[in-house]
C-alpha cells in the first residue's frame, strides 16, 4: 500500500497534489498498482495522532507533500515513522525539496526517495514498478549512492483526469482548480520564473469542469493559475462562461496581472454578480529600480487604473499584495509603496514579507543583496542592504494592524474618516502599531468590542487636527459595528437611547412592515444627515457580509410614526 499524506495549513485547505499524484497513477496504470490511500490531515494536530494513524495503515510507502508551512513538520514526522517502521519507504515531493535534492537526502538520512517538480509522471511509473534507473524526475538511495535523474518530459494538461468526482470529501473546504501550468513572468523572488513553459489546458474541458462545481453548489472554486489572464481571450472566455452559468452560490478566485486587463474584460467583470469572483493582484513594490531587479514588468498607472475601476463597480474582492524586503526598497521607500498601494481602495493589502525559496534566482543573488533570511522555512526575510532587522520589526507591526483594521473589513467607515485627518495611511498604521506596544497590547487576546474601544483612545489621545470630531468618529464606529452584527450590548463609549426610542422603533418596525428581531434601528446624530441608520440582518451581502443600510431622514420618520 502506498499513501500520500498531506499535511495542510488548516482544515478548510485541501491538498491538490496528492489527488492528481493518485488519479493520474490509477489512470495510467488500471488494476496493476498497489492500492493507492489519501490521508489528509492539519499541522495544527499533535504529531503522535498523525504518526499513529500512519502507522495503523501497514503502508509499504508513505510519500509527503513538502512546502514551506509543512516541511520542518514532516521531516520529523517522516524520521520518527522511520525509526518506528523501518522498512517503510519514505517519499517527499512538492515545491519545497524539488531543488538540491542530493544535499537534503545526504542531510536526511530517512528519506529514501524525491519526486522532484510535477511528479504525475514519475509517481505513476514508481508505483507501477518500473525500474527507477529509467525514471525521469526523481532522486533516490541506491545501496550507499544517492542518485539524481532531473525531469526530462512534462505532461500535456489535457491528460490529466479530472480530480472531483466525488465532492464528500472536499465538504466545508476550499476546492482548487488548476486550467494552466506556468508562468510567462520571471520573477526572482518566484519558482514559476523556473518553469520557462505556459501550458494550458483545453477549454472545453475547462468550461465542463467548471459546470460540474456549479451543478454541484461548491461554495468556492480556487484557479492556482499562476497569472491566470496572462492570454487574455482565454480569461474573457472563462469569465463569460461563469458569468453566463453563475448559480448564485459559487465563488471562483483568479490570481491576474491587472495591467493586463482589457476593456472587454473589464465590460465583463463589471457585469457580474456581487461575490461571483474575486481577484488577488500580484503588485509588490511601486519602486521602478526594485521592479527592474526581480525582473517584474508592470504598468504601475494601468494597473492603479485598472483596480480603482473595479473598486467603482463594487462587485469584486480585490486582494492586492506587496512584499517588504525586496532589492533598492528601504524603509522611506516601501512607505511610499504602501501609501500609493492603500489609495487603490482594495478590500484587502497583504503586506507579506520576502522569503527566499529554494532554488529560486532570489536565493542566488542573495549575497549580492546583503540579504539575510532565516534557514530554517519559511526563509523568511530578516534584514537587506537596504532594511535593517529594526525597520523590519517595525513593518511587521504595520502589518498586524492592517489585518485587524483593514483586512478585516469591521472598521471601513471608521478608517475613511480617520485616512482624511492623516498624510500618509503608513504613518497612522504604524502609529497604531506603536501605541498598542507603548499600553502592551500586543501578545493578548483581543474580542471584537475591545478593537474598538483601543482605536478610539489612540485617536482621543493622538488627533490633534482642529477639524477631527470625535463625535463624528464614534457614529462611525457604531456604523461599522452594527453594520456585522446586532449588538446585544452596545459599547461603553455608545450612547443609550433610553426607552423613549425604544418604543417609537418599535411603532416604526410594525408600520413599516418589520419584525424587529432581525432589524436595527439607530439614531445617526451629530453628522450632516439628522435621522436613522436602519440595518436589515436579513439581507447580507454576499460582497462584504455586511447588512443590507437604509438611511430614513427625521422627517420621514417621524412621518410615518404619525401615520394611523
Amino acid at each position: 500500500m502506498i499513501v500520500l499524506a498531506a499535511i495542510n495549513a488548516k482544515y478548510i485547505h485541501s491538498n491538490l497534489a496528492v489527488y492528481a499524484l493518485k488519479a493520474f497513477a490509477e489512470q495510467e496504470g488500471a488494476e496493476a498498482l498497489p492500492e493507492l490511500r489519501i490521508a489528509e490531515y492539519t499541522i495544527n494536530q499533535p504529531i503522535h495522532e498523525i504518526m499513529g494513524a500512519l502507522y495503523e495503515t501497514g503502508a509499504d510507502v508513505i510519500a509527503f507533500s513538502c512546502y514551506i508551512w509543512n516541511l520542518e513538520y514532516v521531516c520529523r514526522l517522516a524520521k520518527n515513522l522511520k525509526a518506528v517502521m523501518p522498512r517503510v519507504e519514505i517519499w517527499l515531493g512538492g515545491p519545497e525539496v524539488s531543488y538540491h535534492g542530493i544535499e537534503f537526502m545526504e542531510q536526511h538520512p530517512y528519506v529514501d526517495l524525491i519526486i522532484l517538480g510535477e511528479g504525475e509522471l514519475a509517481f505513476s511509473e514508481l508505483v507501477k514498478g518500473k525500474d527507477r534507473e529509467a525514471i525521469s524526475g526523481i532522486v533516490y538511495r541506491r545501496r550507499d549512492k544517492i542518485c539524481l535523474q532531473p525531469a526530462e518530459t512534462l505532461v500535456s494538461l489535457d491528460r490529466l483526469p479530472f480530480l472531483y468526482r466525488d465532492m464528500r470529501p472536499f465538504e466545508h473546504r476550499i476546492v482548487y482548480y488548476e486550467s494552466s501550468r506556468g508562468c510567462p513572468f520571471r520573477c526572482s523572488y518566484c519558482l514559476s520564473s523556473i518553469d520557462k513553459q505556459v501550458r494550458f489546458r483545453k477549454i472545453e474541458l475547462v468550461k465542463k469542469e467548471l459546470q460540474f462545481f456549479l451543478e454541484h453548489g461548491v461554495p468556492q472554486v480556487k484557479f492556482i493559475d499562476r497569472t491566470f489572464n496572462c492570454d487574455p481571450e482565454r480569461a474573457k472566455t472563462i469569465w463569460e462562461y461563469i458569468a453566463k452559468q453563475d448559480n448564485g452560490i459559487t465563488n471562483f478566485h483568479f490570481e491576474i496581472a491587472a495591467d493586463l486587463l482589457t476593456a472587454e474584460q473589464l465590460k465583463v467583470l463589471k457585469g457580474m454578480r456581487k461575490g461571483l469572483i474575486q481577484l488577488e493582484i500580484g503588485l509588490q513594490s511601486t519602486n521602478p529600480q526594485t521592479l527592474q531587479a526581480i525582473e517584474r514588468h508592470t504598468d504601475l498607472d494601468r494597473l492603479g487604473k485598472n483596480i480603482r475601476q473595479i473598486h467603482a463597480y463594487g462587485n469584486i474582492h480585490q486582494h492586492l499584495d506587496l512584499i517588504a524586503g525586496l532589492p533598492y526598497e528601504g524603509f522611506t521607500r516601501f512607505r511610499q509603496s504602501f501609501d500609493t498601494a492603500y489609495a487603490m481602495e482594495v478590500e484587502q493589502l497583504q503586506l507579506g514579507f520576502l522569503k527566499v525559496l529554494k532554488g529560486s534566482p532570489m536565493e542566488e543573488r542573495a549575497d549580492e543583496y546583503d540579504l539575510r533570511y532565516a534557514d530554517t522555512p519559511p526563509y523568511e526575510v530578516l534584514s537587506t542592504r537596504w532594511l535593517s532587522y529594526g525597520e523590519l520589526l517595525k513593518l511587521k507591526q504595520v502589518e498586524e494592524m492592517l489585518e485587524v483594521y483593514h483586512n478585516s473589513g469591521q472598521f471601513r467607515f471608521s478608517l475613511a474618516y480617520l485616512m482624511q485627518k492623516w498624510d500618509s495611511p503608513f504613518d497612522f498604521f504604524l502609529a497604531l502599531g506603536e501605541f498598542y506596544g507603548e499600553n502592551g497590547y500586543w501578545g493578548r487576546s483581543w474580542k471584537r468590542l475591545d478593537r474598538y474601544d483601543i482605536l478610539r483612545r489612540f485617536c482621543r489621545d493622538t488627533m490633534q487636527r482642529a477639524d477631527f470630531c470625535m463625535e463624528k468618529l464614534e457614529c462611525f464606529l457604531l456604523h461599522d459595528l452594527y453594520l456585522r452584527e446586532n449588538l446585544k450590548k452596545r459599547p461603553s463609549w455608545a450612547k443609550e437611547w433610553g426607552k423613549e426610542y425604544g418604543k417609537q422603533f418599535a411603532v416604526y418596525f410594525r408600520k413599516a412592515g418589520y419584525s424587529g428581531r432581525n432589524v436595527h434601528l439607530e439614531p445617526w446624530k451629530g453628522q450632516e444627515r439628522q435621522g436613522y441608520m436602519l440595518y436589515d440582518y436579513e439581507k447580507i451581502s454576499p460582497f462584504d457580509h455586511a447588512a443590507r443600510t437604509e438611511f430614513i431622514p427625521e422627517e420621514e420618520f417621524q412621518t410615518l410614526l404619525a401615520k394611523e
